[in-house]
């Protein structure tokens, strides 16, 4: 991997979020990360960081759009969207 640590940490944020069942837990009552996304403090407490860190990197990929959100309860989950994320890719191959 290249980059800042920031977008080296967003990028394995995103891997992780690819197949989130095989890198987070299911949640108390919140089902099969696959389909009900994962939080903040799960994608904290992988990283080892605080949970506001992680926060702001998931916020971020938020507002470039490579990020769905989902309320469950009083917590906000967070997934891939599939559909940005190659749209992104194919600006990048086409050089921008």
């Amino acid at each position: 991997m290249t980059g800042t640590p920031s977008g080296r940490i967003r990028q394995t944020i995103l891997e992780w979020l690819k197949d989130p069942a095989a890198y987070f837990p299911a949640g108390r009552g919140t089902g099969d990360p696959a389909e009900t996304g994962v939080t903040a403090r799960a994608v904290a407490a992988k990283l080892g960081v605080p949970r506001r860190t992680a926060a702001a990197h998931l916020d971020l990929m938020t507002c470039l759009g490579l990020l769905r959100t989902r309320r469950i309860r009083c917590r906000t989950h967070y997934r891939r969207d599939e559909i940005r994320i190659a749209e992104v890719a194919r600006m990048f191959e086409k050089g921008w």
